[in-house]
């Protein structure tokens, strides 16, 4: 017999899923730009922005400042690689 997961893991799945589905947005948002002719660096930029001014928004430049100082590793590590790594 399973047990029931705790709350704190039925509120990390649903985080999990909740990003799931907010990937599955933001990457036919970008489907969309492509296909009306947008210049897929300008809206990746764009789109890189607009989450950042929303974290802003949300929790400060501080934290913000904090969290985006990680990044240079995550991407160096591939945790954004889709496909074959350079």
């Amino acid at each position: 017999m399973t047990s029931f997961p705790s709350a704190s893991q039925l509120d990390l799945d649903i985080a999990t899923e909740d990003r799931r589905a907010a990937l599955v947005y933001v990457n036919d948002a970008f489907v969309e730009a492509l296909m009306a002719g947008l210049d897929m660096e300008s809206f990746a930029d764009a789109a890189i922005t607009a989450g950042l001014q929303e974290l802003v928004a949300r929790y400060g430049e501080d934290a913000v400042a904090s969290f985006t100082a990680k990044l240079p590793e995550r991407v160096r590590r591939g945790d954004f690689t889709i496909g074959a790594r350079h």
